[in-house]
């Protein structure tokens, strides 16, 4: 998948857990290591602004575009679970 999440970057840069992110944005630990893993396929729009606001940061700091030449460099792109859809619980 060409699209990459930074979360990881961005919870070290705060110094947060991801149980602790996952509670103040309202998704569970689960779902968020599904979108941190870079395993979901859609993420809601309500979902990543309330991690944008939980994290002081702007979409572009949690998603980046990379071509798919340079995945296929490192020899990235796990497709199980891709089907999975993010969000907060009852959207």
């Amino acid at each position: 998948m060409p699209i990459v999440v930074d979360i990881d970057v961005m919870l070290a840069r705060r110094k947060m857990s991801v149980g602790e992110l996952a509670d103040r944005v309202g998704i569970t630990p689960a779902n968020l290591a599904v979108l941190k893993n870079g395993r979901a396929k859609a993420v809601r729009f309500s979902t990543l602004a309330a991690l944008c606001e939980v994290l002081t940061c702007q979409p572009g700091d949690l998603l980046r575009w990379e071509s798919e030449d340079a995945e296929d460099a490192v020899g990235a792109g796990d497709a199980a679970g891709a089907d999975e859809t993010v969000g907060a619980p009852g959207e």
